[in-house]
């Protein structure tokens, strides 16, 4: 098993894209903790694959590297680090008709989150000298993340990209810092999974993602969870300060 004997942290692991690297984890054969805020949604994957669960707030310092200092007392180390909190975002207005609020916030968000569980885990890993920080966050980098069509109209991303950008930027220079320790920071990065969305949004959006791709066809959940499984094993152990392209050629690296 790629993971085997390995100990991983989810943030959002109640939700779709925690849940489904949380199950690919346990998979193949980690141990996996999973935080969240709503016990009942973490209860639903941790009774599938056997996991430990706590009731964390991901964007507070003191509740995130609570949590941390907990897995490593019970589990003895942290290898895996992966953080899949969603963030808030106003859609469907352009950003030059939105507030300074509406365009920061995003960004602010990510950044406190990302950056509190990588600091907590890096506090770990550093001095056992292994671990990955590994992120998500949808088509992230300095390029612009284009408008998509509903109902014949285009529906602009709001501060989203902006989040991403900001994001990408702190992943790289973790990555440089934590490198030496022997510590990788890396990125997943998707168009969109439509497996994630609510039904009347997936029905619009579903044959557009498939359609803006070299595959002609969505990614799904599952695709998420093998890129993650194997970004965190040490078959992938020479890769750090990047991201890993599941968009189907959505975007062209």
């Amino acid at each position: 098993m790629e993971l085997d004997g390995k100990v991983a942290v989810i943030y959002g692991g109640g939700g779709h894209i925690g849940g489904a690297v949380a199950r690919a984890f346990a998979r193949e054969g980690a141990t996996v903790h999973l935080a969240g805020r709503t016990q009942a949604t973490l209860d639903k994957v941790a009774n599938e694959i056997g996991a430990h669960t706590a009731i964390v707030d991901a964007f507070d310092e003191a509740s995130v590297d609570a949590f941390v200092d907990a897995v490593v007392a019970q589990s003895g180390r942290i290898d895996i680090s992966f953080n899949a909190v969603t963030i808030e975002n106003r859609q469907g207005t352009r950003l030059v008709e939105l507030s300074l609020v509406d365009v920061e916030g995003p960004a602010h968000q990510i950044i406190t989150t990302q950056f509190i569980t990588a600091r907590a885990a890096a506090r770990h890993m550093v001095p056992q000298g292994s671990g990955v920080i590994l992120t998500f966050g949808g088509r992230y980098g300095i390029n612009p993340l284009r408008d998509y069509m509903t109902g014949g109209h285009l529906h602009p991303m709001g501060g989203y990209p902006t989040a991403l950008a900001a994001q990408a930027v702190l992943a790289n220079q973790l990555a440089m810092e934590l490198g030496p320790h022997g510590v990788r920071v890396v990125g997943i990065e998707t168009s969109g999974v439509p497996e994630t969305m609510p039904d009347q949004v997936r029905e619009f959006m579903e044959p557009g993602l498939a359609n803006l791709n070299m595959l002609k066809s969505p990614e799904t959940l599952g695709d998420v969870a093998n890129a993650a499984v194997w970004v965190c094993s040490d078959r992938a152990g020479h890769i750090t300060g990047t991201k890993i392209n599941v968009t189907g050629g959505n975007t062209a690296d």
